[in-house]
């Protein structure tokens, strides 16, 4: 597939990557493709897609992502391996899990070898973007929105893909070896049957008031219970991992969880590594008891922004519970060691997660 490009007559100064931050700069091009009517036929495709300089995106006020919602996103990264060749890390799930979202809220997804060389066409493109700096990368944030005009509760028949780039570092900044998390026993982010599983904005819209207080009170990020405030379902950025009397688990997915790309990979890696994770529901009880009786050893998020996040301590109704011995555990640390060294090609992929772009 060959995708036209259109490079930009200004481009922007590089920042320096002690400023990356996450998500602050973005590169100076985009990946964008539409679907929409062919002709005055009723049929509608995939068309005219190209690599354009950034720029903001005509969007007529009724179209309906606006008004009803319509959007999803996705989010994974590309690498700059100590070999120099850079890598995407398994896009493909990135696809799939575009499509299940797609389908749940009645949008047109583009096909996978669309989705694929919309990626690689772009990165090739933003080559200069992609850090050489350890610990950094390039976030890719592909994204769907409905873009058809009209004022009434049904499906868009037109929309819009694109794809936009930011040089990153760490999520939550330099020196966070390990994070905070606040237990959110009030507001809920997900409901059975709802679209908890789809990462479309509006679950994000949800949970910025609870993730707001629990920063002005010295947390990173909220953990979520369900809807009867039992059971542990996920932290706002990122799936969570307990180890507890030396078993490791994680709420399974039902309906309400998002399924993390690195979820899925910390379970791949943790079951070669001999010791495979629970899935299974996880009450606040059963956390608590296990902290009360020293049981709780460690606690880690996994998610592309933030890839491998011990925890140190847990926040729940003013209390703080403390995880471990307050710092990073030898099992996050050796999933992070295995992970990274695979995204970043220092160790052989034996997977096949990573795609390199020629």
């Amino acid at each position: 597939m060959n995708i036209p490009v259109e490079l930009t007559k200004q481009p922007k100064t590089l920042p320096p990557a002690k400023e990356f931050g996450f998500g602050r700069f973005f590169s100076d091009h985009m990946a964008i493709v539409e679907y929409s009517k062919d002709g005055a036929g009723p049929s509608r495709s995939w068309k005219n897609p190209k690599v354009t300089p950034y720029a903001p995106i005509p969007l007529d006020p009724g179209a309906a992502v606006l008004h009803y919602g319509q959007e999803l996103f996705e989010g994974l990264k590309a690498y700059r391996g100590d070999d120099g060749k850079v890598r995407l890390f398994r896009p493909e799930m990135n696809w799939k899990r575009m499509q299940a979202g797609a389908a749940r809220i009645c949008m047109q997804a583009p096909p996978l070898e669309l989705f694929i060389e919309m990626l690689k066409s772009f990165c090739r493109v933003e080559d200069r973007w992609i850090p050489k700096e350890p610990k950094c990368a390039f976030y890719l944030r592909p994204t769907l929105i409905a873009t058809e005009a009209f004022l009434g509760v049904r499906p868009s028949n037109d929309y819009l893909f694109y794809v936009i780039g930011s040089p990153v570092g760490s999520y939550y900044g330099e020196g966070s070896d390990t994070v905070k998390i606040k237990v959110e026993t009030e507001f809920v982010r997900a409901a059975p049957g709802g679209i908890g599983a789809a990462k479309t904005g509006g679950n994000y819209a949800a949970s910025l008031r609870a993730a707001l207080e629990a920063k002005q009170e010295g947390f990173a990020q909220v953990l979520w219970l369900d809807t009867t405030k039992k059971h542990i379902e996920e932290v706002g950025t990122m799936n969570v991992f307990f180890k507890m009397n030396g078993k490791i688990v994680t709420p399974s997915l039902d309906g309400t969880i998002l399924p993390g790309v690195t979820r899925d990979s910390v379970l791949r890696l943790l079951e070669e590594m001999g010791t495979p994770a629970e899935e299974r529901p996880i009450s606040l009880e059963e956390i608590l008891t296990a902290s009360h009786n020293g049981k709780l050893e460690e606690v880690f998020g996994t998610g592309t922004a933030a890839s491998i996040s011990p925890v140190d301590s847990l926040g729940i109704n003013g209390e703080r519970v403390r995880v471990g011995e307050g710092k990073t555990g030898p099992v996050a640390s050796e999933l992070l060691k295995r992970l990274t060294d695979i995204q970043y090609g220092r160790s052989e992929d034996t997977f096949g997660w990573t795609l390199a772009i020629g």
